[in-house]
């Protein structure tokens, strides 16, 4: 496929966000703002396209968002975001070319991270080369954080938190059954890939520390689409914990798989279940698989340009009716939360210096919908927990942490 560019928010989303009344004619927008360009190279096809999607989107959003609530003020002169998008067909190699072609022909001076770990460790020596700053948004592995980089910013946890909470659960149940939490034993298969296997990584680090035996540790298939060879060993082995990661993709073909074969295990969780919409792709094969995620629509985080974490899945819907019957992924919420950490640091920096922003970036401490976000001198935010929802008669509903949980976890599953 041939690159192709997009500039700005897209007419469609434009026109739903009219539609929807979030566009006001606010004093802001009367006046001519100048424009801070932003790029990306993004995953609009190929096997992360589903996910690439949801960030694009949750950038646009935030570009409007931003827009109608004055724009980003900058030593008393008024800005908007338009973005500079191409598509890096979720391949690595590519996606470091449009990053040099950004950089280079577009003359972009920030950047807004692609879509994956992966991708993400493909791009970051190029922006950390040219000293451009990038906060990404969904690439989580820890092992980004671990180069050195000065120029990289994440506002998501890091992957090794995604399901390790899952294994605590786990134990606490094992507990108030009278057992040993020695006794649960664990099944892990993931994609291998730099995400999933930091998942992997912290899903063993917490059974070592339960003492739980890791009884299957498999690497999905390269293209995702079928793990039915996995699961019948599961069905031999009968764990009480199936732990998969795998993307949009890998969460899909899990769901899937586990109804089709009749897979019955107390505790399965389960990465991008959003994302891949497997509510509303397999309907019952879905319900009680626990589901981690950054951010819900029912945690209690605010701010005054998107509202409350409530507000926020309410005005992306309205301006993105596609979403209307799904859960809004926490993918295009962190998205939108990026965009918002640039907004926060050219203001706070008073100028539109490339090192200046950096360093404004690099003392962000920032309450946002989405959760607090606040960087290491690593690069990665260290203000926001991951919590775990479980699908409860097709409903995504908090259970873990528990000062987060908003219900109790169903357990067993089956």
């Amino acid at each position: 496929m041939g690159i192709f560019k997009t500039v700005g928010i897209s007419l469609a989303a434009t026109g739903a966000l009219l539609a929807s009344g979030l566009v006001t004619a606010s004093p802001a927008m009367a006046e001519e703002c100048e424009t801070i360009t932003l790029g990306a190279a993004i995953s609009l096809t190929g096997k992360y396209a589903t996910n690439g999607v949801h960030a694009k989107n949750g950038y646009e959003y935030a570009f409007q968002k931003i827009k109608d609530n004055g724009g980003i003020m900058v030593a008393g002169k008024c800005y908007n975001f338009s973005a500079i998008y191409y598509d890096d067909e979720s391949k690595g190699d590519r996606g470091a070319t449009l990053a040099e072609r950004l950089i280079n022909q577009d003359n972009i001076q920030y950047m807004l991270g692609p879509y994956s770990s992966g991708l993400t460790k493909a791009i970051a020596p190029v922006t950390e080369q040219y000293k451009i700053p990038m906060v990404e948004a969904e690439g989580a592995s820890r092992s980004l954080f671990n180069k050195g980089y000065k120029y990289l910013f994440a506002v998501l946890s890091t992957s090794e938190q995604y399901l390790a909470s899952a294994i605590t659960l786990a134990a606490e149940q094992a507990e108030k059954e009278g057992k040993d939490p020695k006794s649960v034993r664990v099944a892990i298969a993931v994609e291998n890939d730099p995400f999933s296997l930091d998942i992997r990584a912290g899903v063993q680090e917490d059974a070592k520390k339960y003492g739980m035996q890791v009884i299957l540790d498999e690497k999905l298939p390269r293209d995702l689409s079928d793990m039915s060879a996995i699961l019948t060993k599961v069905k031999l082995l009968k764990p009480d914990v199936l732990i998969v990661s795998g993307h949009s993709k890998g969460a899909a073909t899990a769901v899937r798989q586990i109804g089709e074969q009749g897979i019955s295990v107390p505790m399965i969780a389960v990465t991008h279940c959003e994302a891949a919409d497997v509510v509303g792709n397999f309907g019952d094969a879905a319900n009680d698989i626990l589901c981690s995620t950054q951010w819900a629509e029912t945690l209690s985080y605010e701010d005054p340009i998107f509202g409350t974490a409530a507000e926020y899945e309410v005005g992306f819907k309205e301006a993105f009716p596609e979403y209307t019957d799904k859960t809004v992924p926490y993918q295009t919420a962190q998205a939108s939360a990026a965009v918002y950490v640039f907004k926060d640091a050219f203001e706070r920096a008073g100028t539109l210096d490339k090192e200046a922003v950096r360093d404004a970036i690099s003392e962000t401490d920032l309450a946002t919908f989405y959760g607090q976000i606040r960087f290491s001198e690593a690069g990665n935010n260290i203000a926001k927990p991951m919590v775990l929802r479980q699908i409860q008669d097709g409903k995504y509903n908090v259970v873990a942490p528990s000062e987060f949980a908003s219900h109790k976890l169903n357990w067993p599953r089956n």
